[in-house]
């Protein structure tokens, strides 16, 4: 709570304040009645320096100034007079000032105490402008930091590091262009990274209220090459394709995306979900009518019909029955385009992926032989067979 002799001071200062408006109207000017023996004096001086004129005594001019001096003081009697009339109706008046003084030095500050104390906040501390600039970031206010760190990067245009800091703090503020810039900014001055064209890009999609743009999904592409793993990245392209139409590529890249995601990840069960919703769409599907082709800068990773592993993983979102009917339609109709074309490397290997998800090591095998008869003249093809069979046989997933 205030301390009592804060609140005092306060109180104090209030009524001082009050009194310094209000003392005026306590004042009641009195006027003693003297008129009647004033003029009195003033006309028998008039008398005396007629008398003097009359008998020479007195020259003129002296006695015409005299004359007028005496008229100039029994017009001063009267006006005082007339002022002394007048402090009577100020007497009866007097009572109603001093109730207004009374109520204007008590009960107002008396009542602006209690509203002060019933609906405000008097236990709060103090927070001058000194202070909160010099606090630490996790007491101060969120608004003022971003106000000091704006000042600061207005007079080092260049600092990119403090760039970098602010731009997510734009992000949680809603204000999405200056996060842009700010990251721009940032890549700019620091060098490019991964994490910084991924976030650049989550900024641009934030800003288009959920839409990947082409400008976005370029951003994405550049954060995949830097680092193909960039998780952000990869799950935003596979938006881009769903949002393209391209479930089939969304599904591809989510599906790879889950196989190195780790098990407690809580991103996992969501990006189950969305992929439960577009694993079962045929590859190359087109666009609907509704929806626009494929944005410039998005990487379209190849087509191709068949689950990979992280596909057949995907299923798990969904009931036994509908997951089981899901992975053996598509690594039958993988097999059976295999069977009629089997030039198709990748086809290959995710065929052999899947096998290998669903335990059935013998098909695998099979997989294998027919891949290598269809490469046998394929060095590079063999080493890749070579190497996926490795990496089958340790459990691994591609």
């Amino acid at each position: 709570m205030i301390s009592i002799p804060l609140f005092a001071a306060f109180a104090l200062m209030t009524a001082l304040a009050a009194l310094a408006v209000l003392w005026p109207l306590s004042r009641v000017r009195a006027v003693k009645a003297t008129r009647e023996a004033d003029l009195a004096v003033y006309r028998d001086q008039l008398a005396e320096i007629a008398r003097d004129a009359k008998a020479g005594r007195l020259p003129a001019a002296e006695a015409e100034a005299a004359r007028v001096e005496v008229a100039r003081r029994m017009l001063a009697a009267d006006a005082a007079g007339a002022a002394e009339a007048g402090a009577e109706d100020a007497t009866r008046t007097a009572g109603r000032r001093r109730t207004a003084a009374v109520a204007g030095l008590v009960f107002v500050p008396a009542m602006a105490a209690t509203l002060y104390v019933l609906l405000g906040s008097p236990g709060l501390p103090g927070a001058p402008l000194a202070d909160r600039l010099s606090a630490a970031p996790e007491r101060s206010d969120l608004a003022m930091l971003v106000r000091k760190l704006e000042d600061h990067l207005a007079r080092n245009p260049d600092d990119g590091r403090g760039f970098e800091i602010i731009a997510p703090i734009y992000l949680r503020m809603g204000r999405a262009d200056d996060a842009v810039r700010a990251y721009g900014v940032a890549i700019r001055t620091l060098g490019p990274t991964a994490l910084r064209y991924s976030m650049l890009g989550e900024a641009m999609v934030a800003g288009s209220e959920g839409l990947v743009t082409a400008d976005a999904a370029r951003a994405f592409s550049e954060a995949l090459k830097l680092d193909p793993e960039e998780p952000g990245a990869a799950y935003y392209l596979g938006l881009a394709a769903q949002q393209d139409g391209r479930d089939a590529d969304a599904a591809r890249i989510w599906g790879d995306l889950l196989a190195r995601m780790p098990a407690d990840s809580p991103n996992r069960p969501m990006l189950m979900a969305k992929l439960a919703k577009v694993a079962g769409a045929p590859a190359g599907s087109p666009a609907s009518p509704a929806q626009k082709g494929p944005r410039m800068g998005a990487p379209v990773p190849a087509a191709g019909p068949g689950p990979g592993a992280a596909d057949v993983a995907a299923a798990a979102a969904m009931s036994t029955q509908d997951r089981e009917a899901m992975v053996r339609s598509m690594v039958t109709r993988l097999a059976e385009r295999l069977a009629g074309e089997p030039n198709d490397l990748e086809g290959w290997l995710r065929l052999m992926r899947a096998y290998t998800v669903l335990g059935e090591k013998e098909k695998v095998a099979e997989a294998l032989k027919s891949a290598r008869a269809a490469f046998k003249d394929n060095a590079e093809a063999l080493g890749r067979l070579d190497a996926a069979e490795k990496e089958l046989a340790g459990g691994g997933k591609g």
